[in-house]
């Protein structure tokens, strides 16, 4: 009982802290520069802007009816997680407005900072989001809901193609002339395109690494040396050539990025060995170093 309600404070958490840095990056970077965030809050962003009222007060009205029916349908947590973090954001940007919080509008021509700026930090938001809960808000909440009725849609080309009618709509409403819109519209595809790679990034998980498998003739000599002074752990396979049919020895490791040369100095010790690595995104367990 205590281990649920740890995991459920710490989900809560999760969706209180995504929620506020998306809302800051929002506020500070893109609502004084004009660019719109991508998916369903970039659409709140448009319409904030025709209408002239906070896009907090629309994120609410656009996205708890899609969480409704994400809870009904895909897993009633998500609904619930994805309603707070949504309710938090629109919170804070309602209140970030209220108090004048600080803002960082380009008028000297740094508009390309401002956009890298609302990248990265909307990505880390969404990235907290998304490891914790799988979704990130509106647009992948569609998107599962679609997959939820026609499995065979993809849903990474569901998100891109809501995303990609944010860029389109900006063209349209931006009110300010045609250079003005496309430079907007630049804007927000440059905006989503980083924000997509922090993600990415961030997913990869803490203990990036590498999983060789070496075959060979040495093997104690090989784990003993990686063992030693790698200090990673060691597991050897019996394997068997196809062309010789030959049983040879494979030992497998996983060790972390920086320690690749190191690893690469102990091969070249066995010129009659042959070895091929793959990265690991992640690694659960006894992983030491």
């Amino acid at each position: 009982m205590k281990k649920i309600v740890i995991e459920t404070v710490k989900d809560v958490l999760y969706s209180v802290i995504a929620g506020i840095i998306v809302a800051l990056s929002v506020h500070v970077f893109s609502s004084p520069n004009g660019f719109a965030p991508g998916g369903i809050s970039g659409i709140a962003f448009i319409i904030s802007g025709l209408l002239n009222i906070n896009m907090g007060y629309l994120l609410i009205a656009f996205n708890i009816p899609i969480f409704i029916l994400a809870s009904i349908f895909i897993e009633k947590k998500l609904g619930l997680y994805l309603s707070i973090y949504v309710i938090v954001q629109s919170i804070a940007l309602i209140l970030f407005e209220q108090f004048e919080f600080v803002d960082y509008n380009a008028n000297n021509g740094n508009l390309i900072f401002a956009t890298i700026a609302m990248g990265v930090i909307s990505g880390i938001g969404f990235s907290l989001q998304i490891k914790r809960h799988g979704s990130s808000g509106g647009t992948y909440a569609i998107s599962s809901l679609i997959k939820h009725w026609n499995p065979a849609a993809n849903i990474a080309w569901l998100s891109f193609a809501m995303d990609s009618c944010v860029v389109i709509l900006v063209l349209f409403t931006s009110g300010k002339g045609f250079e003005y819109a496309i430079e907007m519209a630049i804007c927000t595809m440059t905006n989503l395109f980083i924000s997509n790679i922090v993600v990415d990034y961030c997913m990869q998980g803490s203990k990036e690494g590498y999983k060789f498998e070496i075959i060979t003739d040495d093997p104690e000599k090989i784990a003993q040396e990686v063992m030693s002074e790698l200090k990673h752990g060691v597991t050897e396979l019996r394997v068997q050539g196809m062309y010789t049919h030959e049983e040879r020895h494979m030992i497998v490791c996983i060790i972390r990025k920086r320690e690749l040369s190191k690893m690469m100095k102990i091969l070249k010790k066995y010129p009659r060995s042959f070895a091929s690595f793959a990265r690991v995104n992640e690694v659960f367990g006894n992983f030491k170093r």
